[in-house]
């Protein structure tokens, strides 16, 4: 079953946050990951509110998502956007096709 990253993100510096979006891709297709989202308009219509960036990344299995999340690639690019974003991220597994 599919997997998917669902990460909403606060950016406090764009510019120094950028070094983490060049890096970050290249984990991501290490792992055959797939943007289905990202940063376009959203709102928020229950809990908290609307981060600056909902991002929703796609992945063929859990075990993949998981092992993209610790890879050294991207753990790597991660050290980029820790001082200059807040991010919460989630990885939850998709449901059997019908």
């Amino acid at each position: 079953m599919k997997a998917y990253w669902i990460a909403h993100v606060d950016i406090s510096d764009p510019e120094h946050y950028s070094q983490y979006t060049q890096r970050a891709p290249q984990a991501f297709a290490a792992f055959g990951a797939k943007f289905l989202a990202r940063g376009g308009r959203s709102e928020a219509l229950e809990g908290r509110a609307t981060p600056q960036r909902s991002v929703v990344i796609e992945f063929d299995s859990y075990e993949k998502a998981v092992a993209c999340y610790h890879s050294a690639a991207y753990q790597e690019a991660k050290r980029y956007r820790e001082d200059w974003a807040r991010a919460e991220i989630i990885i939850v597994e998709g449901i059997a096709p019908i």
